[in-house]
Formats: C-alpha cells, structure tokens, sequence
C-alpha cells in the first residue's frame, strides 16, 4: 500500500507550467503533424520496459485520481495492463492536462507492444510537462525505446540525446 501512494504521488507530478495551448503531436523522424494514436489491440509484449520514476507533486492530487491510479497499479501487480490503460485512461478523462498521467500510458502502451502510440504519448506528456526535468528525461527515455523497437535507430539516437541534454 505504502508503495502504491508514493507511486501515486509520483505519478502526479504534472507541472502547473504547462503552455495554454497544446502544441501538436510531431513525429521525430518527418517532422509533420501526427493524429492521436489509435487503440487497437496488440498482443505483443515489448521485453524490458523500465519505467522512470517521477518527481513528486506539485499540486494536491485529485481524490478520484488517487483512486484510479491505486486501482491501475493492482492491475499492474496483477499483470493486466488492458485493465491498467483503461483505468489510466479514466484518470485522464478527469485530469486532461497530467503530464504524469499520460507518462504512465505511454509506458503501458510500450509494455503492450504497441510503440508508436507510446511515443505520441509521451511526446504529449512532454508538452504538458513545462519545465518539469525529470518528467522530460523520463518521457525521452521512453521515446528512445519506442524508436528502438520500431528500427528507427537515428530518432532513438536523437531521443538519448535529449535526455543528455537535459542532464538525465
């Protein structure tokens, strides 16, 4: 349980800083606009996701946040991560602009196999994300395995990069 609440406060580490206006979703490899990912299913399981821990709070957490994230993270322990992104996706339909929140999907999705969504994710968190420095070099990290799992070996390059620059 103890684990759960610093999860969860982790988690909810979305600066107030974020820009008014949402920039668009750009791929790193064209440079053009990308839509919203889709969500269809994939099976597949991409093997050694390793999920960045978060900077804590800068806010008070929303109470049905809280509990969704709790309820997310027992699907994780169970190994459900359908359940865990559904739930995840619950917290965002209540906190739109959580940095964190969209972090922690993206890194399902990449869990799930499904890395081109996960990179348009956690360039979202990104946008959100202000000039919250661990929330960035985290969602870079995360980017980087996405374009290493899709052969795409310069843009992972370009993300590593990223992650230097900001002294992760």
């Amino acid at each position: 349980m103890k684990r759960s609440v610093v999860l969860i406060c982790l988690l909810l580490g979305a600066c107030s800083s974020a820009p008014t206006r949402l920039p668009p979703v750009i791929d790193g490899r064209t440079g053009e606009a990308v839509p919203p990912p889709t969500t269809t299913p994939d099976d597949s399981v991409a093997p050694g996701v390793i999920v960045t821990p978060l900077p804590p709070p800068d806010a008070p957490p929303n109470g049905a946040v809280v509990a969704l994230l709790d309820q997310a993270e027992d699907y994780h322990r169970a190994g459900d991560s359908n359940n865990e992104a559904a739930t995840i996706e619950r917290a965002l339909r209540i906190d739109t602009r959580n940095a964190a929140l969209w972090h922690r999907l993206a890194a399902v999705r990449l869990e799930q196999g499904r890395p081109q969504e996960a990179e348009q994710l956690a360039l979202k968190s990104n946008a959100l994300a202000g000039d919250n420095r661990l929330l960035l070099v985290s969602n870079w990290q995360l980017v980087a395995r996405a374009r290493w799992s899709l052969n795409d070996s310069d843009g992972a390059r370009q993300a590593e990069q990223r992650v230097r620059d900001l002294g992760g």
